[in-house]
């Protein structure tokens, strides 16, 4: 960030504390204005009016009760270069999300490497029976077929994604607009305080808007890393999501801004809802 980014017309004693102030905050994804007033020793109206500035240049982020730094959205990355990041806490969500699948019901599941925890978490229940399982991932499906007939598994169509083995448009969504299943669990990429869900691209979110609009319940399955990750695409907002599983300590500040926002958030890894 340039000195003008810093904030035109500064000192340079502010313009120097901004600059230190923006590498803290992020080496620290959150941190409270009264933890920056006394690491900076300024009063909290110079550290509020620090962070007006960082953030109208795309520095930092505000949330409830502090700031977070903005990191650069993410280049994505094939499935196989995400399937060993944060695997028990994946494995954790998706315990929990198969104790919610009742025998008879149907579900959709998205693509990615935590409904692919999913997956292979159903695949070892063996006590549900007629299961009915629409995806878009062909890897998803592959990794279900071990559990056929018990489970039905249906591949809802499209063209090839190779960077997730997923199925988009065109025709993805036209099995999904005539179902309505008992839950669709979906994957993300990060969240954002006013967009709510976010993706990775924009074939994506189509994807994950049709998955959502096909399920009665609405699930979201993600990692604590997504709580402060940036992502290009919104795909709703949190008041049209039911349920949000998660697990590896979340950003707590996250975690009370969906609650208050209507949103169930069950921390796998504590039993705790």
């Amino acid at each position: 960030m340039t000195e003008q980014e810093l904030g035109e017309g500064g000192s340079a004693d502010s313009l120097g504390r901004r600059r230190r102030m923006l590498s803290f905050i992020r080496a620290r994804d959150f941190v409270r204005v009264l933890d920056l007033s006394r690491q900076f020793g300024v009063s909290e109206v110079t550290v509020r009016s620090d962070l007006d500035i960082l953030a109208r240049d795309g520095g930092v982020r505000r949330v409830r009760g502090g700031v977070m730094g903005v990191r650069p959205n993410a280049a994505e990355l094939a499935f196989e270069a995400r399937i060993g990041t944060h695997a028990d806490d994946k494995r954790s969500i998706a315990a929990v999300a198969v104790d919610l699948v009742s025998s008879g019901d149907s579900i959709v599941l998205d693509v990615g490497t935590t409904t692919m925890a999913i997956a292979h978490a159903l695949a070892d229940r063996s006590d549900l029976e007629d299961v009915t399982v629409f995806t878009p991932g062909l890897n998803v499906a592959l990794a279900l077929e071990r559990a056929v007939p018990r489970l039905q598994v249906i591949v809802t169509g499209g063209a090839l994604r190779p960077q997730q083995h997923s199925l988009v448009e065109p025709f993805s969504t036209l099995i999904l607009e005539r179902i309505r299943a008992s839950i669709a669990f979906v994957g993300c990429n990060g969240f954002d305080p006013e967009l709510g869900v976010m993706a990775i691209s924009l074939p994506d979110a189509a994807l994950k808007q049709a998955i959502l609009r096909a399920g009665r319940r609405r699930v979201v399955v993600a990692d604590a890393s997504k709580f402060t990750a940036a992502a290009l695409v919104g795909v709703c907002p949190f008041a049209d999501i039911d349920l949000v599983l998660t697990a590896g300590g979340p950003d707590p500040d996250a975690v009370a801004a969906m609650r208050e926002a209507g949103v169930e958030v069950r921390l796998c890894d504590e039993g705790s809802a």
